[in-house]
């Protein structure tokens, strides 16, 4: 074949023959090679369909961009894509509850500590509901570095996440794209404080001081979710949690992606007593802070935060059911953190003592989840048990996890005032909390200072700053979507706020059914993705290409990003697939391309 190497539509150039080689490395274990759904042609080969989920423009105007650069580039190439458009509830439903998709484009909520990838990746998860491993990836070696990263500390942990980090550029369960800026914007003029380094936790929204008499705290939301549910466990009713946060303490909170003692008075690390390699890694004191009362506190019953809260959370996150069904059922939500927990003891009633299978850094992570009161929860339980014979708790899709019917009652520095759907949500600040007390003097310990925090939804972001800058509101709680960034206005009263990311859109693919199983099917699929093209014209720049989920403190020198991913670089060039060499890395997977042009797979 006579080709112009640098033509990168018709030929084949050098980064395109290096894109199709990725796809084709050691054959030998690609496994089945399958269509989910195909058209059958008259010589008996069967046309490749794909199906791509995500969420509509209006809930995520960049994801649906890639969704549809992905769907473009597929199509040219000769499978048969389509793309479907969920609202995010549905979404999430049908990828992390029903797993009944084939590639999902999202934002992971991903965390302040690597640690998060245990449960997105661990082979126990692969069949359970949640953030934990929606991918359904398993592979028993990459347990075992995933398993080695949380019991290492300093540089050997560095290392073993490295190789973790390796071993997903390699096995592409799901493929990064960009880790987005996060810019809102808030008025001066109504409160001061405004800290962007806090954004987006509940410290964003404590020591705020109002400047005139202002009683309310206006935040602009762009997600009706939590107006709907603010069940704490549900997996599909928020991406993040920061009104949950506001409402439920957790014994730490995260400063500068350091856990420090909230709730918690303090706490001591020690090693385990026993030295033996299968003994687990560290054990903790924990003290909580003296006389902290949830939300239904009155009078005639005293509701005081005890160790035997503390102690029901934890049992509670390992098994929603507290043993009552057949099978544990854990939560949707928090699995990750709470799954180092090895045991929980209660010394006395201010006092616990935690034993973890892992390293110092990895346990503070399972002090970040929310305090449930015992006995709302406990009764909410026993109130949906008819006949324990013939209890069932499904994972993460009874209604104990899912319901919006759970009072939102926790010891946070606001309560829940009122909640109108598809409008808003006020919070009251709940002036008992223990971050208003006079002996609260760390730094970390912002007090709620507006009397009310209302959560207003505003579904779009440039009506959102168009609301600010008219006095309308105090700030956007929810990222900017970046084709509105520059439309900030330059006013003295409004200050634009730059926040760090953990979050990432992400390409995700169900590895549980073909073709996505293949490993090399992926990694071909993955060289029609422009990363770079797509943060310079989708994201006009304000994001950070990536070949890695983590941050660049993490991301090892060979896997960062410099121009193009290290193992699949996309197969053209400036948005333009060139399709004969991404229909060679196909071809080189082991999927034929009939005298149509069509991806095909034999009988």
């Amino acid at each position: 074949m006579k080709c112009n190497p640098t033509d990168p539509t018709d030929g084949v150039d050098r980064r395109s023959v290096l894109a199709a080689g990725a796809a084709g490395l050691s054959l030998s274990l690609s496994g089945c090679v399958e269509s989910v759904q195909s058209v059958v042609n008259g010589d008996g080969n069967e046309h490749m369909s794909l199906s791509i989920v995500t969420v509509p423009g209006d809930a995520g105007p960049e994801t649906v961009q890639i969704a549809r650069h992905l769907e473009r580039n597929l199509k040219e190439i000769g499978i048969n894509a389509s793309l479907t458009m969920r609202s995010p509830a549905d979404f999430l439903e049908k990828v992390l509850i029903d797993h009944d998709f084939d590639i999902y484009v999202g934002r992971h909520p991903a965390d302040y500590d690597p640690d998060f990838l245990y449960e997105a990746l661990h082979s126990t998860y692969a069949t359970e509901s949640g953030w934990q491993n929606p991918f359904g990836f398993d592979r028993w070696s990459f347990d075992s570095l995933l398993e080695d990263q949380r019991r290492a500390d300093g540089e050997d942990r560095r290392r073993d996440i490295a190789e973790v980090l390796d071993g997903i550029a390699n096995e592409k369960p799901f493929q990064p794209i960009c880790r987005p800026d996060e810019v809102r914007i808030a008025r001066t003029d109504r409160f001061e404080g405004w800290d962007e380094t806090l954004f987006p936790t509940r410290s964003a929204y404590l020591g705020l001081d109002p400047v005139s008499d202002t009683d309310r705290l206006n935040a602009l939301v762009t997600d009706a979710r939590a107006s709907q549910n603010l069940n704490p466990l549900s997996a599909t009713t928020r991406d993040r949690g920061t009104v949950v946060d506001l409402l439920y303490d957790s014994l730490g909170t995260v400063v500068d992606g350091e856990v420090t003692a909230w709730l918690a008075e303090s706490w001591e690390f020690e090693p385990a007593s026993d030295e033996s390699d299968d003994s687990p890694g560290t054990t903790a004191t924990v003290t909580l802070r003296e006389d902290c009362r949830f939300h239904d506190d009155e009078p005639n019953t005293p509701r005081t935060v005890t160790a035997n809260d503390v102690f029901f959370t934890y049992r509670f996150l390992a098994d929603t059911a507290l043993g009552q069904a057949q099978h544990p059922s854990p939560p949707p939500r928090y699995r990750g953190h709470t799954s180092a927990v090895e045991d929980v003891e209660i010394v006395d009633e201010r006092t616990l003592r935690f034993t973890f299978d892992a390293s110092t850094e990895v346990a503070k992570r399972a002090f970040t989840v929310p305090i449930f009161p015992r006995h709302i929860w406990r009764e909410e339980l026993e109130n949906r048990i008819d006949d324990l014979d013939e209890f069932t708790a499904p994972q993460g899709r009874w209604g104990l996890v899912t319901s919006n019917s759970v009072p939102p009652i926790g010891s946070g520095p606001y309560r829940l005032a009122e909640r109108e759907e598809r409008s808003h949500v006020l919070l009251e600040r709940f002036d008992d909390h223990f971050t208003l007390r006079e002996d609260a003097e760390a730094d970390h310990l912002r007090a709620p200072l507006a009397e009310e925090l209302r959560f207003t939804v505003d579904t779009g972001s440039a009506s959102s700053i168009n609301r600010i800058e008219s006095g309308n509101g105090d700030v956007t709680a929810s990222m900017l979507a970046s084709s509105t960034i520059r439309g900030i206005p330059d006013d003295s009263d409004i200050e634009r706020l730059d926040s760090p990311s953990w979050t990432f859109f992400h390409v995700g693919f169900n590895t549980r059914r073909p073709p996505c199983s293949n490993l090399h099917f992926r990694r071909a699929v993955c060289q029609a993705i422009d990363t770079q093209w797509l943060v310079d014209e989708v994201f006009h720049g304000h994001a950070q290409p990536l070949a890695t989920p983590l941050t660049d403190e993490w991301t090892p020198d060979d896997l960062a990003w410099d121009g193009e991913d290290p193992v699949t670089p996309f197969a053209g060039s400036d948005g333009t697939l060139n399709v004969e060499a991404a229909r060679a890395a196909f071809e080189s997977a082991g999927y034929p391309i009939d005298d149509e042009g069509r991806v095909l797979r034999k009988y």
